[in-house]
């Protein structure tokens, strides 16, 4: 496998820069977000399905600079006059039912002033049905980027690796089971690895089947 991991496992919603499991589904996208603020262009949709990791992208751009961040439901008229004091406006899962002038007044703005904009949405943004031509053509302007949640594979590394760095012994049919049964996000998967030490020592029981049964049921 070619997959470049950085492999530390933190507590949950930490979202630091070095926690974050960098391979091959969400190189693209880190490298973007890494490269502020040298970006190629000043507006960008990253998408990915729910636990692919865009919120820690997200957090890691606010730790670079001044941004404002809004939920997609959550904005209103009052946002323009907040994003006056930031360098960047964050918006979160982005749906359909945002006002479109609102979302293409942003836009201006963020170009208008040398702004950034990052917006997040689990599907791209140029297939949302948008009906305002300018909107329209705004998104296609855009830089679009997408997330997939990580392979088999990357999960058995990322399983395994944990595991030897906590001296656990662990028998490859013990991962190949966690890995049918986990949600397949990086949030879950470091949920597992937390509980699973958590409960570990509480219980100072043996590491086994059952015990990763019993986490498996916690997440």
């Amino acid at each position: 496998m070619n997959d470049q991991l950085i492999l530390k496992f933190p507590s949950q919603h930490a979202f630091k820069k070095e926690d974050f499991y960098v391979s091959s589904s969400n190189q693209e996208a880190y490298d973007f977000i890494n490269s502020w603020p040298k970006w190629v262009k000043r507006i960008a949709n990253v998408f990915g399905p729910y636990g692919s990791g865009k919120s820690h992208l997200a957090a890691m751009l606010k730790n670079k600079t001044q941004c404002l961040q809004m939920e997609s439901k959550e904005l209103n008229e009052k946002v323009f006059f907040k994003f006056k004091t930031k360098e960047a406006l964050i918006i979160e899962n982005l749906n359909e039912n945002i006002s479109e002038k609102l979302l293409f007044s942003l836009w201006n703005v963020a170009l208008q002033d040398n702004k950034y904009l990052l917006i997040t949405s689990t599907k791209p943004i140029n297939l949302y049905k948008f009906k305002l031509k300018d909107l329209i053509s705004r998104v296609n302007s855009s830089l679009i980027i997408g997330i997939k949640l990580p392979s088999d594979d990357l999960i058995s590394v990322i399983l395994a690796k944990n595991f030897s760095d906590k001296q656990i012994k662990v028998e490859k049919k013990h991962i190949d089971y966690i890995i049918k049964r986990i949600d397949r996000s990086y949030e879950k998967i470091s949920q597992f690895i937390l509980t699973l030490d958590k409960y570990s020592l509480k219980k100072g029981s043996p590491f086994g089947l059952k015990m990763i049964k019993e986490v498996l049921k916690m997440i």
